[in-house]
């Protein structure tokens, strides 16, 4: 977690940031279940920041809860797992990029601090620790109005397309 504090003092803002389109090209991932918005900042192999934008016609908020919409812990972490392939995907060489699969291999640390409702803009800050040919491991950071509402150690074990 000292990692990420030390990038907050030195922000690299992108040229221009991922849209949704630009998002779409670099993951497999499609309504309902791409769970971020914007890509805002991105150091190649290092760190990304990124926006999910939680709204209440998020399919997740009728049945859970239907009388208090929360968004569901497994889904922040789905979140940053997405930021995570992003970065990865950006970190490597383009002939792999355009056939890496990337899947969740292990979570640990998970840590859920407060709720995240409609409303929320979650800002998703993910670390690259670790790569090699096969696996990458990830520490993310989810927080609404700069406060943490989640955190975990993401695992991914890096696939390729045949």
């Amino acid at each position: 977690m000292t990692h990420i504090k030390a990038w907050e003092k030195r922000k690299v803002r992108m040229e221009k940031p991922y849209d949704i389109l630009a998002i779409m090209n670099r993951l497999p991932h499609r309504y309902p279940f791409l769970l971020i918005d914007r890509v805002l900042e991105l150091v190649p192999g290092k760190k990304l920041v990124a926006i999910k934008n939680v709204t209440i016609n998020e399919p997740f908020f009728s049945g859970h809860f239907p009388n208090e919409p929360v968004m569901p812990g497994v889904l922040i972490v789905e979140a940053m797992g997405q930021a995570g392939a992003t970065l990865v995907l950006d970190s490597i060489d383009k002939a792999m990029r355009d056939r890496a699969v990337f899947y969740f291999s292990a979570m640990d640390k998970v840590r859920f601090r407060k709720k995240v409702v409609p409303g929320d803009q979650l800002i998703l800050e993910v670390e690259l620790l670790r790569k090699r040919s096969t696996a990458a491991k990830m520490m993310g950071i989810a927080r609404v109005d700069g406060t943490r509402v989640a955190e975990a150690e993401l695992m991914a074990a890096i696939g390729h397309d045949t």
